[in-house]
This record gives C-alpha cells, structure tokens and sequence, in this order.
C-alpha cells in the first residue's frame, strides 16, 4: 500500500471539527429530518462532480460488483444515519445524541475483529472504554430515560450503529477505490435514497427560507466534503477502529456550540468528561512503545 502523502491523523482530526459542527446546523434549519439530509447529500454530490467527471469517470467500470454491493450497502447505512440522527435532535439535546451517535467503538471493534479479523489489544479496548465513559459523563446531566428524550436517544444510538456499518463497508472498498470516485458513488447513492424517503413520506422539498438553504449547503460543505470525505480518505491507511475513537472528540466540540448558540448549558459532569474523552483517545492514538523506549532512554 503507498505511503499517505500527509499523516492520516491530520485530516481525521480536520474532520472531527467540521463534523463538531453538523448537529448545530441541523437544529437551525426547519425542515423535516429526511429533507435536510437530501439537500445535504445532494449539494455535495452536485460539489463534488465536476472534479469526478474531469478525472474520475474512467474508474466507473474498474468497480467489481462485490464493490458496487458493499458501496450501495453504505449509501443506504448513510442515508438512514442522517435520518435517524437529525430526527433524535428534535426529542433530545445536542449533547445526548452527539454522544450517543458517536459512540461508534461499541460497534467497531465487534465488526473489524469479525469482518477484518482485527486482534483486539487491551490497550484498544481500555482506551475505548475510557473514551465510552468520558462521552456518557459528557451528557449526563441532561440524559433522560423516559418520554421523548428516551425515544430520541435510541433514535441516536441506532444512527450509531449505522455510520459504524457504512464505514466498515467502506474500509474494504476503498483500499480499492479513489477517494473522489468512492465517494461520489457512496453520495449518489445516498442521495437517491434520500429522495425516495422524502417522497414516501410525503415531505416537502421547498419552498425554505435562505437561511434554510444556507444551512443546507453548510451542511455540504462542512460535515460532508470536510468531514465524512476526509473521513473516507483516512480509510484507505488507517482503521475504522481509529476514526471511530477519533470522532468521540466531536461531543466536546457540539455540546460548547450548543452552549454558544442554543444556551444549551454545560455543567461540571460534562466537562470532566470531556477531559475523560481526550484521556481515553490519546491512550488510543499514542506508541506506548515510543512511550517506553523514551522514559528507558532518560532514566
């Protein structure tokens, strides 16, 4: 496999702050869950075209049909990701259901040790329960058990499931595929789902307001092509394992924007476990042997 031409962990974290950014977004725009994923979805990919069909369109027919199976199956795990987790805004506060629809690791390290046969090292699974804890502590003052707060947290929790889904599918195929092309399939189709599930329901697609549409093409913008793109080139050198640890950070980021622009108050529970997140990850991302080898070298 080439060597990146930048560390991978670079544009993981780029892409954890863009995506710190999507819930606030979603709760400013009015309309309906299914709607404003679409319009997402299909601003990036109408972004993204001219550069895919200037130099990417001749690796179409280099897609195998195990690749264009597993690439509609994340499409679909993608669409269904923004519903749910746009939906569980309107039941639950910021900081409930970013932490629960990042809670990724619960579901990676199952499905990269039964897909990928990743080994589980302890320091893998100490450091993601860690970084678990830290995300709970993050939302427990306002994280409810009952009435509607219940009904949008498991609405959240099964968005995580889902984004885990799409990207374990999407580890597999882009070891094979270009970043530009997978991800114009995997939005396209995304995109098409999305367009069906917006008229099954009978949603409506506009007229909105411009500050709607706005807060669509923001959403394009940021959480996708800086965000889940950037996600889906660190795929190809790293594990989902690590992006999903990685995006534990994006609690932190939605619950101070919340704060900031909803009033949505952060209490003493919240920031420790934020402290107890970035613990949690840096025993994740950090050598313990360079960790070693330094402390042997200065005795």
């Amino acid at each position: 496999m080439n060597k990146p031409p930048i560390h991978p962990y670079i544009p993981i974290l780029i892409g954890v702050i863009s995506i710190s950014l999507s819930a606030i977004l979603v709760k400013l725009a009015t309309a309906d869950a299914g709607v404003i994923a679409f319009y997402r979805m299909l601003f990036s990919v109408l972004i993204m075209s001219p550069i895919f069909f200037m130099k990417h369109t001749h690796e179409i027919k280099l897609i195998t049909k195990r690749d264009w199976i597993f690439s509609t199956i994340a499409g679909v795990f993608l669409a269904f990701h923004f519903i749910l987790w746009f939906e569980s805004l309107n039941y639950t506060s910021v900081a409930s259901s970013t932490v629960l629809v990042t809670l990724q690791p619960l579901f990676a390290f199952v499905g990269t040790y039964f897909f990928f046969k990743e080994p589980l090292t302890l320091k893998t699974v100490i450091s993601g329960l860690i970084a678990i804890l830290g995300s709970f502590l993050i939302s427990w003052g306002d994280f409810q058990v009952s009435g509607t707060a219940l009904y949008g947290d498991m609405l959240a929790l099964i968005a995580c499931a889902l984004i885990t889904g799409y990207l374990l599918f999407g580890q597999d195929v882009r070891k094979r595929i270009s970043l530009i092309t997978y991800t114009m399939v995997v939005y396209s189709i995304s995109t098409i789902c999305l367009f069906l599930y917006v008229i099954v329901k009978g949603e409506s697609f506009g007229p909105y307001s411009s500050m709607d549409w706005l807060w669509f093409l923001l959403l394009a913008i940021i959480p996708n092509l800086f965000g889940h793109t950037l996600f889906n080139w660190a795929l190809k050198w790293v594990s989902t394992n690590i992006i999903s640890v990685a995006v534990l950070f994006e609690p932190i980021g939605a619950a101070l924007l919340a704060y900031i622009v909803f009033s949505e108050s952060l209490i003493p529970s919240q920031i420790i476990g934020g402290i107890v997140v970035i613990v949690g990850i840096t025993l994740f991302v950090i050598d313990i042997k360079i960790i070693k080898k330094f402390f042997v070298k200065n005795a």
